[in-house]
């Protein structure tokens, strides 16, 4: 098979033959017809961001495909689905702390590393083997569009979070990090949810305007000073009332100010999810306040990706079009043009911006 192959970091994906990847006992081998380009996927291969990659590694994070063979173990998959691939591995020897990796992309300690050694390469290739609870079936509409639908690689962050934090019809919900591409996307996740009301904070004017003009009166923009008080009491007075939830999506580069600026701004008995990347490349940390974290009863918890029954959910949404593609500006580029499709994420990595590889079509 052909494949997109990161020699080295810092040095271009190599397009080549490689070997065909060989499935074991409870694992599918999958034909890749689209993954999501994540905007940052340059700074990953660059060496930037320090991901536990060993090269040489097929990279890419998760996919849409067809199944071409399943094990022993599958009883309902067969050949020729139509599904998608969830790129978060869990070790099956812990039920109650298993080690994770996510294939072709990253990885957590010792056990995680171990299982990235095993399912190694990700989804930039014509073929890629996943473990069979991995593998979900998809819609037949997702086969008219699977570029477009590789998206979900995105939406399963913050429906992970949302989830994680039990996310209730009629809540008010602030994403930090909203201007983002995950954080757009839990602005669109969460209203399908049945967010009542989202609080988008953002320093982009413009992307804040495209958010409230795809979603209406119920996404409430704030546009961030920088000065920490100021910002959490505007955060605050553009919710018209308390604040149920915050979901942080911000990047490693954003300061941890931001962080504890929205995170301030949810009520007693609030919750707050973190899953961004505040403090991975150095800087503060989040030093949130003992006595208000206490005294107000909040829960703050983390969450890594999304549990694997999320899937299941995440596919319902969009099937039922509560959680709408359509709008989304999808650009697709084949496998010998992943150079390209690279530099086209990290240029493109606004509200609903997405880049496709397309390793093989039909």
């Amino acid at each position: 098979m052909r494949a997109a192959v990161l020699t080295e970091f810092g040095a271009p994906l190599t397009v080549r033959e490689v070997p065909d990847p060989e499935p074991v006992g409870g694992e599918v081998l999958v034909e890749v017809l689209a993954t999501c380009v994540l905007p940052y996927a340059a700074e990953v291969f660059g060496g930037v961001r320090n991901y536990p990659l060993v090269p040489p590694v097929v990279p890419g994070l998760g996919g849409v495909g067809r199944v071409v063979r399943t094990g022993p173990d599958a009883t309902r998959l067969r050949a020729g689905d139509l599904v998608w691939c969830d790129p978060t591995v869990r070790s099956r020897d812990d039920a109650l702390t298993p080690d994770i990796a996510l294939q072709g992309w990253s990885s957590r300690g010792d056990g995680g590393a171990a299982l990235a050694r095993h399912l190694h390469d990700g989804s930039f290739a014509e073929l890629m083997r996943v473990p069979t609870e991995n593998v979900f079936p998809l819609p037949s509409a997702a086969g008219d569009d699977p570029a477009r639908w590789a998206a979900l690689a995105v939406h399963a962050v913050p429906y992970g979070g949302l989830t994680a934090g039990e996310l209730r019809p009629g809540e008010t919900l602030l994403v930090s990090g909203a201007t983002g591409n995950f954080g757009s996307s839990a602005v669109a996740v969460g209203l399908a949810m049945g967010a009542g009301r989202v609080v988008v904070p953002g320093r982009n004017r413009d992307a804040l305007a495209l958010l409230v003009d795809r979603f209406g009166p119920r996404v409430r923009p704030v546009t961030l000073t920088g000065e920490e008080a100021a910002d959490r009491a505007a955060m605050s007075a553009a919710a018209d009332g308390p604040i149920d939830m915050v979901i942080d999506l911000l990047p490693p580069s954003a300061p941890s100010s931001a962080a504890r600026a929205a995170a301030m701004t949810v009520r007693e008995y609030g919750r707050v999810v973190l899953m961004g990347g505040v403090g991975m490349l150095g800087g503060d940390d989040l030093a949130l306040p003992y006595p208000w974290i206490m005294r107000n009863s909040i829960t703050v918890r983390g969450q890594w990706m999304a549990p694997r029954t999320a899937n299941v959910g995440l596919i319902r949404l969009l099937a039922s079009g509560a959680l709408d593609l359509a709008p989304e500006r999808v650009r697709s580029f084949p496998l010998d043009a992943v150079a390209d499709a690279v530099t086209h994420a990290a240029a493109h990595a606004g509200p609903f911006d997405r880049t496709a590889l397309t390793p093989r079509t039909g």
